[in-house]
């Protein structure tokens, strides 16, 4: 599935839930921070996170569903990147050339596993307590 297809499979909740993993998720942050600056980057991700999990019946539990800050961290995770290293041919090619965005684990470098896993961490950002977040230059977010 090309970019294209990709995002629009997201926003039409039509992408099959088997397929909307790690990298669906952060494919989609990188295609909106190529097209939009990072604030509407951000708000398009969270609403449509919050759309096709509701059409795709993906409850919103203490331990499941939408989590406000590992939205917002890896959409600067990739932003970071993304300005460090420059867009490529694909959001695939991009993926497979930033190894470091591919762990779900990342996200511990900043974070205990107690404060993202809260509920707190999880229905508003919450800053990290073990390192601060990268911030590119020129950073806009």
């Amino acid at each position: 599935m090309n970019d294209e297809e990709h995002l629009r499979s997201f926003e039409d909740q039509s992408l099959p839930q088997e397929q909307w993993n790690h990298r669906a998720h952060l494919k989609v942050a990188y295609l909106y921070l190529l097209r939009y600056p990072y604030a509407e980057a951000l708000e398009r991700l969270r609403a449509g996170i919050k759309a096709y999990n509701a059409a795709q019946g993906i409850l919103d539990t203490p331990t499941g569903g939408y989590h406000e800050t590992m939205t917002q961290v890896w959409l600067q995770l990739v932003y970071t990147t993304l300005r460090q290293f420059g867009p490529a041919a694909s959001a695939e090619a991009f993926f497979e050339a930033q190894t470091q965005l591919q762990s779900k684990r990342t996200p511990l470098l900043f974070y205990s596993r107690e404060r993202i896993m809260s509920a707190e961490a999880k229905g508003a950002f919450v800053a990290p307590d073990l390192a601060a977040l990268p911030v590119a230059v020129g950073n806009n977010a």
